[in-house]
């Protein structure tokens, strides 16, 4: 049994101190995922009180100092502020003199590649987009959910293997994003995480408005099985009276929306017109139950087929 001691990672080669501009939910997370893996965080910026408190709760120790101070210190440097933010503070930085030659800048939008940091690059900085496919609390957890994340990254080509080693040294999985394709790889994540959480917080409500008691308890189940079905399936994983073209069904549901939260309607059709083209372009809907649900779907009001108090599909399908 090999009982001599394990090599701590900071005594590993090349590790660098590591400043933080902008402590909101991501920034303070990623840094103390690479201090795990034996970097320095030397300095953070923050400047509300719940920035101040994530930075004291994930970064214990480490000063708070203004953003150029940040550069100052590292070697490599966070840029985690709101994407809008992002190339005013770079040129900012730029502008001023805070970014020296050979630094690592690194930003985590998903929004943007690698030429937001080019007036960075004209100073002499390293520049990376790393983007945590990830959704952050605030919290330690944060740190813990790093593992096994996939990261989306875009740097020029000869910093492509740092890159990829940062990610993987903070637990990640590092996925090569084209400069060209940040946008709509951003816009796809954020359709399907972002919109999730509304749609997830508006079946909450309406189940407790129809008096189940525990309705965080009722969808889990269900919605980690779709989400399952979903990744494994695509497609074929549509289920429910859109997919199988119950217009009376759906039409009932309409009635009670508009009764019960008018706000969640306009949803409602969205989503279900989007549901009938993929259904029926898949062959799952039947071109002969997609006219009347179409109908539905264009007025929102009353359906021509089906009764709505009926409790399968003739095949020992729930509704």
């Amino acid at each position: 049994m090999n009982t001599s001691p394990q090599p701590d990672p900071r005594d590993r080669p090349a590790r660098l101190s590591v400043g933080v501009v902008g402590a909101g939910r991501v920034g303070p997370a990623l840094a103390a995922s690479l201090r795990l893996a034996g970097h320095r965080p030397v300095a953070v910026s923050a400047v509300s009180a719940a920035s101040r408190g994530r930075a004291g709760q994930l970064l214990p120790d480490v000063p708070v100092v203004a953003p150029a101070e940040v550069l100052e210190r590292a070697e490599l440097v966070l840029l985690t502020v709101p994407d809008d933010a992002l190339p005013g503070l770079v040129a900012g930085l730029a502008e001023t003199g805070a970014v020296r030659p050979g630094q690592l800048l690194v930003h985590t939008s998903g929004r943007y590649g690698a030429k937001v940091l080019d007036p960075a690059l004209r100073a002499g900085a390293l520049p990376l987009a790393l983007h945590p496919a990830m959704t952050f609390t605030g919290t330690p957890v944060d740190v813990q959910r790093l593992a096994g994340c996939s990261f989306g990254v875009t740097a020029p080509e000869e910093l492509r293997l740092a890159a990829e080693a940062l990610v993987i040294e903070m637990g990640g999985e590092p996925e090569w994003i084209a400069e060209e394709s940040r946008p709509l790889y951003h816009a796809a994540l954020a359709l399907g995480a972002n919109h999730l959480v509304t749609l997830v917080a508006q079946s909450l409500e309406l189940l407790r408005t129809a008096g189940v008691g525990a309705p965080d308890r009722m969808l889990g189940p269900l919605l980690g099985a779709a989400l399952d079905n979903a990744l494994r399936s695509g497609d074929a994983a549509l289920t429910g009276p859109v997919a199988r073209g119950d217009a009376g069904t759906v039409s009932a549901h309409v009635t009670e929306l508009r009764r019960h939260a008018p706000q969640t309607v306009a949803g409602y059709l969205a989503m279900a017109r989007a549901t009938a083209d993929r259904a029926l372009a898949h062959g799952l809907l039947k071109p002969e139950l997609a006219e009347d649900l179409l109908e539905v779907l264009a007025d929102g009001t009353t359906g021509t087929t089906g009764e709505t108090g009926t409790t399968g599909d003739g095949e020992g399908n729930p509704r």
